[in-house]
């Protein structure tokens, strides 16, 4: 059952949702075009730019993908291990990582927008994905890929590359609907994906896209504290009518 803060806030968010539709619809139409994104599932969905201190739910995201799903994300069946060893290894100054996250918190779906480290290839930049199990089907893959798109291009980025398994569909599949050219070579496939010079339109989406998923971000994590103070509070009242009973006795 819901609790009032819960209803506040899906009241709320839905409110933003309805305010960025009827205002920023239109700027972010090609960007999740260009991502394969149809406009029957271009609902909008906050996507936040991780940092640091979001390294514990980042290990927790990859930690709890299943076998198949590390292998196709990192290319091999990454351990536990090898995933902390790549958390921490994460250059959040450098690389961009953003990801979405539920209400409670959890961080359900990540990307990471690597930029090459030469500077002869300063302009390209390589895009990986995952997505929870639990949340497959509502296209949360091609709005993160959408999302890196549009913040690759106003970073100046001219080409972005894929690397991915032969055997990763899904990936592939967003990749060609964006126009890329997908090479494949045996067990494995890489896409390049052109893209064209950042414009005014596609910074001020950026800056928008970003404020609004910071302010969803805040929401939640209001609404989770506030859960966390009612738990207790529930907690103490439960204690204080268990002492009022001992004390009573038999």
């Amino acid at each position: 059952m819901n609790s009032p803060s819960d209803s506040r806030t899906k009241k709320f968010t839905s409110a933003l949702r309805w305010l960025w539709r009827k205002g920023f619809g239109e700027a972010v139409e090609w960007p999740l075009a260009s991502a394969g994104v149809t406009r029957h599932s271009a609902a909008w969905v906050p996507i936040r730019s991780l940092s640091p201190r979001h390294k514990p739910r980042v290990a927790r995201h990859l930690r709890a993908l299943p076998t198949a799903d590390r292998y196709l994300r990192f290319g091999y069946a990454a351990t536990d291990e090898q995933i902390d060893r790549y958390v921490q290894g994460l250059n959040f100054e450098r690389d961009e990582i953003f990801g979405v996250f539920n209400r409670r918190l959890e961080l359900v779906a990540m990307a990471h927008l690597a930029y090459s480290v030469d500077p002869q290839w300063s302009t390209c930049a390589e895009f990986g994905v995952s997505v929870s199990p639990h949340q497959r089907g509502k296209g949360l893959g091609a709005k993160l890929f959408a999302h890196a798109v549009m913040h690759a291009r106003n970073q100046g980025v001219n080409l972005l590359f894929i690397h991915a398994l032969s055997e990763n569909v899904a990936m592939l599949k967003i990749a060609r609907r964006a126009g890329a050219v997908v090479q494949r070579d045996g067990s494995e496939s890489e896409a390049y994906l052109s893209m064209p010079q950042a414009t005014l339109d596609s910074q001020l989406n950026g800056l928008m896209q970003e404020q609004m998923a910071e302010l969803d971000y805040q929401l939640k994590m209001q609404a989770h504290q506030f859960r966390q103070w009612l738990d207790t509070v529930q907690k103490i009242r439960q204690g204080v009518r268990d002492a009022r009973h001992s004390a009573r006795g038999p």
